[in-house]
């Protein structure tokens, strides 16, 4: 399995990000070949965290795209400023 993790800092309303990911974004994730789960973590302070957990590096990477791409397009003033990103093989679990 592999995961990526994205962490946006700045968020300007955490309640309304979460919404439009929840309507908008789960849903492109699991149309992702590979798509195993999805989380969006609100971690207070004005930081969100989403992790995506795909079968394949490749769904992982996909998922990197789709996001850039949904926060352009339907996010940009909730999350200001690019996210730290972090993808790799998941190498333990539970």
């Amino acid at each position: 399995m592999y995961a990526a993790v994205r962490r946006y800092e700045g968020v300007t309303d955490s309640a309304q990000a979460a919404r439009l990911v929840n309507e908008g974004f789960v849903p492109l994730m699991r149309q992702v070949s590979g798509f195993v789960a999805y989380y969006w973590i609100d971690a207070g302070d004005g930081v969100m965290v989403s992790t995506s957990v795909f079968q394949d590096q490749a769904g992982a990477e996909e998922s990197i795209s789709r996001a850039a791409d949904f926060v352009r397009d339907n996010l940009a003033s909730l999350l200001p400023n690019p996210p730290e990103v972090m993808a790799g093989e998941v190498v333990a679990s539970s």
